[in-house]
């Protein structure tokens, strides 16, 4: 209902390949700025209060890409800004609500497997392999619970 809804608003026409378009833009850009290492740390840093220094350093950053995105898929980018609201802001407030009790490992674990989600990411972009990496996302919650576990096995 939302998909639709999304399409209807930014004019994505009725057409099948105008609306395969849109939904792989809002899908492709959404992975791109709310999975990265940068999104996950930076949210969280700036929660806890650290700053909003790398939060800054991606939005240039995400600013270009979606120049580029929006070149090939259109009103679809634009409309990933929900989906970067939602995560970043929901991570900021995660992040404000936990304090200072964040240990450093569990932070490191969550950037590590934002890295690696976003290198699906690239493999899907660069048609090299068709990862499905929306698949992949729970990992970002049982990355900092692994980390728990070694830690009580020591």
């Amino acid at each position: 209902m939302l998909q639709r809804a999304a399409v209807r608003r930014f004019g994505a026409g009725t057409g099948s390949e105008s609306r395969e378009r849109f939904i792989q833009g809002f899908v492709v850009s959404s992975l791109v700025f709310c999975v990265g290492p940068l999104t996950i740390l930076g949210s969280i840093n700036e929660g806890l209060g650290n700053g909003a220094d790398q939060l800054l350093l991606k939005a240039a950053l995400d600013g270009f890409a979606a120049i580029a995105f929006a070149a090939s898929f259109g009103w679809g980018v634009g409309a990933s800004v929900i989906a970067l609201v939602v995560i970043q802001g929901g991570l900021t407030a995660l992040g404000a609500a936990l304090g200072s009790f964040v240990p450093d490992a569990h932070l490191s674990a969550l950037t590590a497997t934002g890295g690696l989600l976003l290198v699906g990411v690239a493999f899907r972009l660069l048609d090299l392999k068709q990862i499905k990496v929306a698949d992949l996302l729970p990992a970002l919650l049982v990355a900092p619970l692994l980390v728990e576990g070694v830690a009580s096995l020591r």
